[in-house]
């Protein structure tokens, strides 16, 4: 009874935030392959960890925590395949479906190499804030990598990310204007 309820719990995650988390995969580690090996570990680590979640944030946070994991693991171990159930194959291969296609374009335009050039960290942060519109706090709880950090290192966190936020907003201000995509703002 209790595997059925994790099953269903798990197909429900994975199913209302599974395309926006593969196609942040997509954006984080920069390739279509690379992001369904990652979301395939996703799905893994979904179920693994299910029975513990304490709900000391908002599933999707958990999910992109999850996600960070894994893409941490397979850069550091690119060989490391892990082959999941046949159910969640079929789960993934929807997920990839139902992804928007610009994330999942060969087509690179001048912004998109932009931010590609990024540093994966603040890479990931433009598109936790910006693209999936997570507040800071659930930024935070991502980069920290935790369910429930200490409030004051969840607060300190938030704080550095936000200043980071700004320096890299004027960083690509900076290059945009050099590669002239601003146009003239005079």
């Amino acid at each position: 009874m209790r595997a059925k309820q994790l099953d269903r719990a798990a197909t429900r995650a994975l199913e209302s935030y599974g395309p926006e988390l593969y196609g942040f995969l997509i954006s984080y580690l920069g390739n279509e392959a690379d992001a369904a090996e990652v979301f395939s570990q996703v799905g893994e680590d979904l179920w693994n960890g299910l029975p513990s979640f304490k709900l000391g944030c908002s599933v999707r946070t958990w999910l992109y925590v999850l996600a960070r994991h894994a893409a941490a693991r397979f850069r550091r171990s690119p060989w490391n395949r892990r082959t999941g159930e046949s159910h969640l194959e079929e789960l993934v291969e929807l997920v990839r479906t139902r992804t928007q296609p610009w994330l999942r374009s060969d087509m690179k335009d001048r912004f998109r190499a932009l931010r590609d050039a990024l540093d994966p960290d603040d890479r990931s942060l433009l598109i936790l804030r910006v693209d999936r519109g997570l507040s800071w706090e659930e930024v935070a709880r991502v980069t920290l990598g935790i369910e429930a950090p200490d409030t004051a290192v969840l607060e300190r966190e938030t704080i550095r990310l936000r200043k980071r936020y700004q320096l890299l907003k004027d960083e690509l201000r900076r290059r945009a204007a050099e590669l002239g995509l601003l146009g003239d703002r005079s």
